[in-house]
């Protein structure tokens, strides 16, 4: 959370060394930034020292960059953290709004999981 917290890529680094020395498993890196500039500096940086600890990225903020460029930039897992649930919220406004304005379900069963298919997830 270095970066988050408005630390800079250095200290970062810092943190992370000293968790892989501690026996961390691998190592994820968070940014607020619209850009992927400073995980993918500290990314570069990280690898130099640490070629094969896994890498963790999260990338919310800058959104536009693909799973393929931060693979190429040393990640090894990419976390999209919060979408399916922004993605549901979403939805359940939508379902929300029509019911109120319908009196009713009917207009919004086709946007809905039928209650036997949730039952089959189940096991």
């Amino acid at each position: 959370e270095s970066l988050i917290a408005g630390y800079d890529v250095n200290h970062a680094l810092e943190r992370a060394d000293a968790y892989v020395k501690a026996g961390a498993d691998g190592i994820m890196i968070h940014s607020c930034k619209k850009t992927p500039d400073e995980v993918f500096l500290f990314s570069k940086e990280f690898r130099k020292k640490h070629p094969s600890v896994p890498l963790i990225c999260v990338p919310t903020t800058y959104s536009s960059t693909s799973n393929r460029e931060l693979s190429e930039a040393g990640f090894n897992i990419v976390i999209y953290a919060n979408h399916m649930l922004r993605a549901a919220y979403k939805a359940m406004e939508n379902v929300s709004k029509e019911i109120l304005k319908n009196g009713r379900t009917e207009e919004v069963e086709n946007s809905c999981m039928s209650v036997r298919d949730i039952i089959s997830l189940i096991p």
